[in-house]
């Protein structure tokens, strides 16, 4: 069967659901949590559209107590596939190109925050399993299509889910790139706490996952004529002003994913190696000798490589100075290999020296999938029936999806190879060419796993 024709034929309904979605700002909504609503409204309003869309077209739908969604489609089989998806989207800072939440769609790119993570992608996989649908085909399993919540920040939606319903051991998450991604790194999430600041405070970023785009510092004295050198020096984009007897120092840095850090251009730490050449205080100075620009940790001596997996790295994702404390996270992705054991025991003693208390608040181990085994090949197959590139191989990523939340899944697209990595970044956005390929990839890869073995 060629599902691509197919796809092509759903290409404007795929398009009117991702509109649809993106013009939600799904961001963690802290202010409007309540208990039918526990992570906010807007993640809340996608959740109840995608459901309400997905039962008008006939399919067996349930709202997890707003925690999670299921889209069921019954097989002859109570054996399970899993399709696991999210509708949370990481904030959006200043410098889009059109509105972050407006859906706008220019010389067939849809931009958006989500667009690529993980809207674009669910809405790929639904429109696939709907075709299977309308076609009539039923398979010897049953899929279950479920939608997280809470991806983002903490993955609490899907671990609400799986304390109340069956979770698939068998399946894959349309969340991040193809051909496939057979392997996650593990993925360790601190935060530090230094001693109060004196004469000056720093905010920037508000999530683990992602570099700081954009940080402002403050002091009291003049440091204008030195921050415009620095600027100079490092090639940065920044302003200043002065208010109320305050000096207000802003750096405009470049986001990027916390796994790949290097791509990005962090405004926080910038500051502070700024502050550092004019406070005497000891987080300034640990991140100025120890974690600015050293994405693989080499100077806290934790450096680490696996000949599939890669290279640890590391990323600083939120800080908050003040006169109180000084509080700061990191993000760090290792490979297979890695002794979390010694990390544990070793970072404490190097953080002591400066002051600085560590709790690491999130440790999840790495997911490794063989790539020889069937569910690799199966949907490496699909990828490749409708590209034709036998050139990119099944990779691994330092990106924590839901696919480790199976026991046996795989993170499987929609980015296509040699595409720019928008995820996380301004001007996210979508070709709606490729969203009609990972269409019909999808609906070969749903069709052939839920009638083989895999």
């Amino acid at each position: 069967m060629n599902f691509l024709e197919l796809a092509k034929q759903y290409k404007e309904e795929a398009i009117d659901l991702l509109q649809k979605l993106v013009q939600i700002d799904s961001v963690l909504g802290e202010s409007t949590k309540t208990k039918e609503m526990p992570f906010g409204k807007g993640i809340n309003e996608c959740l109840e559209l995608f459901l309400e869309y997905a039962k008008k077209d006939g399919f067996v739908t349930l709202n997890d107590d707003g925690y999670a969604g299921l889209i069921k489609y019954p097989g002859k089989t109570n054996e399970l596939i899993g399709v696991l998806g999210h509708l949370d989207v990481v904030p959006v800072t200043d410098g889009w190109k059109f509105p972050p939440f407006s859906a706008t769609i220019e010389d067939n790119f849809m931009y958006g925050r989500g667009v690529m993570d993980d809207k674009g992608p669910v809405v790929a996989a639904y429109i696939a399993l709907k075709i299977l649908k309308d076609q009539g085909i039923i398979l010897d399993k049953t899929v279950d299509f479920i939608l997280g919540t809470d991806e983002e920040t903490g993955w609490r939606g899907l671990e609400h889910y799986q304390q109340n319903y069956e979770l698939p051991e068998i399946g894959f998450s349309p969340d991040a790139e193809f051909p496939l991604i057979h392997g996650e790194k593990g993925i360790i999430r601190c935060i530090l706490e230094g001693v109060p600041c004196v004469g000056f405070t720093l905010k920037g970023g508000n999530i683990f996952n992602a570099v700081i785009g954009d940080a402002i510092a403050t002091t009291k004295v003049d440091l204008t004529e030195q921050f415009n050198a620095y600027l100079e020096d490092n090639n940065l984009e920044g302003d200043y002003k002065f208010k109320d007897g305050t000096y207000y120092y802003h750096i405009k840095g470049v986001p990027a994913h916390a796994m790949e850090p290097h791509k990005g251009v962090n405004a926080g730490t910038h500051l502070a190696v700024f502050l550092n050449e004019y406070f005497d205080h000891p987080t300034l100075q640990f991140i100025t000798n120890c974690i600015h620009n050293d994405f693989n940790m080499t100077k806290l001596g934790q450096k680490f490589t696996h000949k599939v997996m890669g290279i640890i790295t590391n990323n600083v994702g939120i800080m908050d100075f003040n006169e109180e404390s000084t509080k700061f996270t990191f993000d760090i992705r290792y490979p297979i290999g890695f002794k979390f054991d010694l990390f544990s025991n070793a970072i404490p003693v190097i953080l002591d020296v400066y002051g600085i208390k560590v709790n690491i608040c999130e440790h999840k181990v790495p997911h490794y999938i063989d790539v020889e085994d069937q569910l690799v090949k199966t949907l490496y197959d699909a990828y490749v029936k409708y590209t034709n590139d036998t050139e990119n191989k099944p990779c691994t990523i330092g990106g924590g999806t839901y696919a480790r939340a199976l026991k046996k899944g795989v993170a499987f697209g929609m980015e296509l190879p040699n595409e720019p990595s928008v995820a996380h970044q301004i001007d996210e956005r979508i070709n709606l060419d490729n969203l009609v390929t990972a269409i019909a990839i999808y609906a070969e890869a749903i069709y052939k796993l839920g009638m083989a073995d895999a």
